[in-house]
């Protein structure tokens, strides 16, 4: 299997997403003045979430709905309220991170990246792979469940054990009206009412374009990482950099045993692991600069955008491809 993982981990360093966004982390890095504006970046971004949402509607369209989606939209609900937690535990023993700032990262890490999960999709596309579209719908669901989850370890923190209760008002409002979350679940819900030919209507626009938007979207967010690791290249102390690695991967075998008792395709395990194993760096943190302000973000968001996304990228992806491929045939 090392030699699978090697190989493929050589092949996904290779590809142009990858390359792209080694590219901004590294002129990043070196201080270039390279940049893309951001409205740029956010239209790539509005863009990725609208192909995403729309491509993974039509496929339930084409599906339908059964047993089989009712139960990974259940197990994404239960991962992502249940990963904070094991992601707390760790943090508290591997690093001196305050209760609110442990239970902030524990959040990004039961919520996913959506972008890490649009790079293990093209993989299994270049390794002829397919998977259950719904699966986008799963990922929907498990933006949110994990800031409640991070909301109930920082309560913790307080004396009268009533945490965050005052300051919730504005929290519903940022985690279920956000942007990104708005414009997945609303592109998806019109794939799913237009179907098959509705797909047809604009495919020129979403299915063809969609790698070459994806790699300089993937530019942006090396150049975004690289920013973030060398100004908060002093937070990083090994336990965090040791977090940022070993999480992803306990994240993943939680993936795998949820993937195995729904019996996910070989593909949709790896897309369930993925998520898993991804850390997020748009809805969480939007969420807790509302609901907790004192957390550090300079440490929530180093960790999601410049550890683990990279890892994920260039390493998870094909370990999680191997372990699936091996486990399932």
């Amino acid at each position: 299997m090392a030699e699978t993982i090697l190989g493929l981990a050589a092949q996904n360093l290779l590809s142009p997403i990858i390359l792209f966004f080694a590219l901004g982390l590294g002129a990043a890095l070196v201080r270039s003045d390279l940049s893309v504006p951001e409205a740029a970046a956010k239209a790539l971004s509005i863009y990725l979430l609208f192909a995403i949402g729309f491509k993974g509607g039509v496929s339930v369209n084409g599906h339908g709905i059964d047993a089989g989606l009712l139960m990974s939209l259940l197990a994404g609900l239960v991962l992502s309220f249940a990963i904070p937690f094991a992601a707390f535990g760790l943090l508290r023993v591997m690093t001196s991170l305050s209760t609110i700032d442990a239970a902030a990262v524990a959040g990004h890490y039961g919520s996913i990246s959506i972008v890490t999960f649009v790079a293990a999709t093209s993989v299994l596309q270049s390794q002829g792979m397919a998977s259950e579209g719904y699966l986008v719908a799963v990922a929907a669901v498990m933006e949110a469940p994990a800031i409640l989850s991070a909301l109930w370890l920082a309560s913790r923190a307080s004396s009268d054990g009533t945490g965050q209760s005052g300051r919730n008002s504005g929290l519903w409002r940022e985690i279920m009206l956000n942007g990104s979350i708005v414009l997945l679940v609303g592109s998806f819900v019109i794939g799913f009412l237009s179907g098959p030919k509705g797909l047809a209507e604009i495919e020129s626009f979403i299915v063809a374009p969609f790698k070459g938007v994806l790699c300089l979207f993937l530019l942006d967010m090396g150049l975004v990482a690289g920013r973030g690791l060398r100004a908060s290249a002093k937070e990083l102390r090994p336990g965090l950099i040791g977090f940022g690695i070993l999480m992803p991967m306990i994240g993943s075998v939680a993936g795998l045993a949820a993937a195995s008792l729904i019996g996910l395709s070989t593909g949709g395990t790896v897309l369930l692991m993925t998520l898993s194993a991804s850390a997020s760096y748009i809805a969480v943190p939007a969420a807790m600069r509302v609901a907790l302000p004192e957390a550090n973000p300079s440490i929530y968001l180093t960790m999601s955008l410049g550890i683990t996304f990279p890892f994920n990228l260039t390493i998870g992806i094909p370990l999680y491809l191997s372990i699936a491929q091996a486990i399932g045939g």
